[in-house]
């Protein structure tokens, strides 16, 4: 009888499998095949830039600029006041990251691990997926309906391993919503002791009348976590701010285990003034619903080639190709048309595009070159 062999012995580092497993984050492209810069609306970045007065804080080096020599404020205590008082929060409430991409992933890290299951959306954003296999956790993937969350098909996916759901409200990458009524449904059915994080990266594209009410849970409830971003409409995804804010416990939570020094002192200084220039934010508001509307309506022009915009609250439109187009073949063509836009295999959307709402004159080009290949192609 031969010995048991003994144990492969490793000869280098091994990763933990659920890290292993992560498929890494890939942005929007700025650049075609061939390197040359294009017209970017891969990334939803806002096509009015950043406020003036934004930029003029990054830029300052007069008193209050800081020194770079020195740690930013690790508790960004002006700017969470600012923050507090613009939509009615306690600043205690109130913890700041590196972008809202970190926020997530300290949600899940913070509240979920190897045997728990994080819940999101199919077509959701794909950062849930890397946060909860980061901390070791399932990811699970609720169906959708018709690129949408459905609360009942959500809820039907919930089991007692379920510790984190996360949904985007408005959701990238469809643009699609869950109104106030829904989302408090979903939340009122949910166990106690799962962490509902509402991703608002979006929610200043919407009117005031179109709230989600996500707010108004976190000041109510224990277990209710949102989380902004200063990278859409106020135009600094350059700096990497984000924000959320819940119950206390949550915030402590995520206070104990992000960078002591997430947010860098022109990070804090620039969102910092953008806070103070609401009227670029209702512009940006503005340009985005009006061209948003426009370039919806030249899309449903073309229904009869194939061409369907999706409903969108948010800066961007995910476009779903049924003709003799394809969005392969429509993202290379505008490729070659001097724009970059998102084609979406790898996040199972391989019929779509998603195309950011840049400038009148950007959008009125796309639509344009899409009707000459979708009328090329029949």
């Amino acid at each position: 009888m031969s010995e048991p062999s003994a144990p492969a012995v490793a000869t280098r580092p091994v990763p933990k499998p659920w890290i292993a497993a992560i498929h890494p984050y890939v942005p929007g492209k700025s650049t075609g095949t061939n390197g040359q810069v294009l017209i970017k609306l891969s990334a939803n970045e806002n096509p009015l830039g950043t406020s003036p007065l934004a930029r003029a804080a990054r830029l300052g080096t007069g008193e209050g600029a800081g020194d770079p020599a020195r740690y930013p404020d690790p508790e960004s205590h002006a700017l969470r006041g600012a923050l507090g008082a613009l939509h009615g929060i306690d600043p205690a409430r109130i913890v700041m990251g590196t972008g809202s991409d970190e926020l997530l992933h300290l949600a899940a890290q913070a509240f979920a691990g190897p045997g728990d299951e994080v819940l999101y959306q199919r077509y959701g954003f794909s950062v849930y997926e890397i946060a909860a296999r980061r901390c070791g956790a399932d990811p699970v993937e609720a169906p959708d309906r018709d690129y949408a969350a459905d609360v009942d098909v959500l809820l039907g996916c919930v089991t007692p391993r379920t510790r984190v759901v996360f949904l985007a409200n408005p959701n990238n990458p469809t643009g699609s919503y869950l109104a106030r009524a829904e989302l408090a449904r979903l939340h009122a059915a949910l166990p106690a002791d799962v962490l509902l994080v509402v991703d608002q990266a979006y929610a200043e594209y919407l009117g005031g009348d179109d709230e989600d009410g996500a707010m108004a849970l976190t000041a109510a409830t224990e277990n209710v976590l949102i989380t902004r971003t200063f990278s859409k409409i106020y135009g600094l995804a350059g700096e990497r701010v984000g924000w959320a804010t819940g119950a206390p416990h949550l915030i402590d939570m995520l206070n104990r285990i992000r960078g002591p020094f997430n947010l860098t002192i022109t990070a804090q200084a620039a969102a910092l003034a953008a806070l103070g220039d609401q009227a670029f934010v209702a512009a940006s508001r503005e340009h985005n619903r009006a061209e948003r509307a426009r370039f919806v309506g030249a899309l449903a022009a073309l229904g009869n080639h194939g061409l369907r915009p999706l409903p969108s609250e948010a800066n961007f439109v995910l476009i779903e190709f049924s003709g003799a187009l394809t969005a392969e073949a429509a993202y290379k063509g505008l490729m070659d048309n001097g724009f970059i836009t998102r084609w979406l295999p790898g996040q199972g959307l391989p019929q779509c595009l998603r195309i950011t709402i840049g400038t009148a004159a950007e959008m009125d080009r796309v639509a344009a070159v899409l009707r000459q290949m979708a009328e090329a192609a029949r």
